[in-house]
């Protein structure tokens, strides 16, 4: 097992950088911190991808594609992706088990071309409710899938953003 090595960021005293093996696993939402990664947030060091509060992380994101064949294929071949068919989209594992699955998709309608990030919510309607509330406006409004329900938004200044709230 090789050692990777982790930046941090102090603002006292600027970048920190250490070998540190093996890498944590990554905090999923509910999960307490412990050990170093505890310690160095309560003494203000951020390390890149921990916050202290996690309660609603980025879980999925999403592209859309006017022709997902050769979409596929630009991504496999970019980023050596593994893809694979899942009926209407193509599912990706490439950041695994480090990162965030994903899928590309072709609607058949517009949006054609987009990029979504998806936000793990406890309740879907109230997260709705408060984006309208600090001026956001629901796009896509809660549709039930088979791992939960999805919706879509727009912040005050256009850009989208996917909301999941996981099947219970």
């Amino acid at each position: 097992m090789s050692s990777r090595r982790h930046t941090a960021f102090s603002p006292e005293r600027g970048p920190l950088s250490a070998r540190v093996r093996p890498r944590p696993p990554p905090l999923r939402a509910g999960r307490k911190l412990t050990g170093i990664r505890q310690r160095l947030l309560e003494k203000g060091v951020h390390v890149w991808g921990i916050s202290a509060n996690m309660n609603n992380p980025v879980v999925h994101f999403e592209i859309g594609c006017r022709d997902r064949a050769a979409t596929t294929q630009f991504y496999r071949d970019l980023f050596d992706w593994s893809i694979a068919d899942k009926g209407i989209a193509s599912e990706i594992a490439a950041a695994l088990p480090d990162g965030i699955r994903g899928h590309i998709v072709a609607l058949g309608h517009e949006p054609f071309s987009y990029t979504m990030v998806y936000v793990q919510v406890s309740d879907i309607v109230e997260t709705l409710k408060k984006a309208e509330a600090l001026g956001g406006k629901t796009l896509v409004p809660p549709i039930p899938i088979p791992t939960g329900t999805f919706a879509w938004f727009a912040d005050p200044e256009g850009r989208q953003v996917g909301l999941l709230q996981p099947a219970m």
